[in-house]
């Protein structure tokens, strides 16, 4: 994928049922840094995707925090959406990435990742990934963690994350969840 600049486009290839895509024959897909004043929409965004798989109220309220984007991870320039003209509802806003350096050098997680439920299929994770994997090696990475959510695992794994066992959730005490590394090649110097 190239770069994670302010208007990397990706083809989805032909439209296939569901509310995220109308009938037509080609889309692109948008794959851009979130701009100052996007946290409520993305945090609706990643709260109706972590609520489609059918966690109770008590547990999405645990986790809201957690699921939540912050305006200063914005204004960082550690946020991606994926967006494309045809999308209703929530701006165009079809999903969210973010990564967050760690203490260890060269590591950094990635804290998000959320695609819209009606838009499941159609690529926007695996491109969000990449954009995010890209944007941490700019950022000096060499290293991505993903502490997935369990429902999220066989994803990760499809695109090449290696199992690192698990870990503890930072939501809910004695949780435990798949701990994964994603190669991202070289790094990038760049300042943070």
């Amino acid at each position: 994928m190239g770069g994670v600049g302010p208007r990397a486009r990706h083809d989805l290839g032909p439209a296939s049922s569901g509310e995220c895509r109308p009938a037509m024959p080609q889309q692109a897909l948008e794959i851009r840094p979130a701009r100052p004043g996007e946290a409520p929409g993305l945090t609706r965004l990643c709260l109706s995707a972590k609520a489609h798989w059918g966690y109770d109220p008590a547990f999405m309220t645990a986790a809201a925090q957690m699921i939540r984007i912050r305006e200063a991870e914005i204004r960082a320039g550690r946020v991606l959406v994926a967006t494309d003209d045809s999308a209703d509802g929530l701006g165009g806003l079809l999903g969210v990435a973010a990564i967050a350096r760690m203490p260890e050098p060269g590591c950094f997680d990635l804290s998000h990742l959320f695609v819209r439920p009606d838009c499941f299929g159609r690529g926007i994770g695996r491109a969000l990934l990449r954009a995010a994997a890209d944007l941490a090696r700019i950022k000096g990475a060499t290293r991505l963690m993903i502490l997935s959510d369990p429902n999220a695992a066989g994803f990760y794994a499809r695109l090449g994350a290696q199992p690192r066992g698990q870990a503890p959730s930072d939501a809910i005490p004695g949780r435990m969840l798949p701990l994964y590394e994603f190669p991202i090649g070289r790094p990038v110097a760049a300042p943070d």
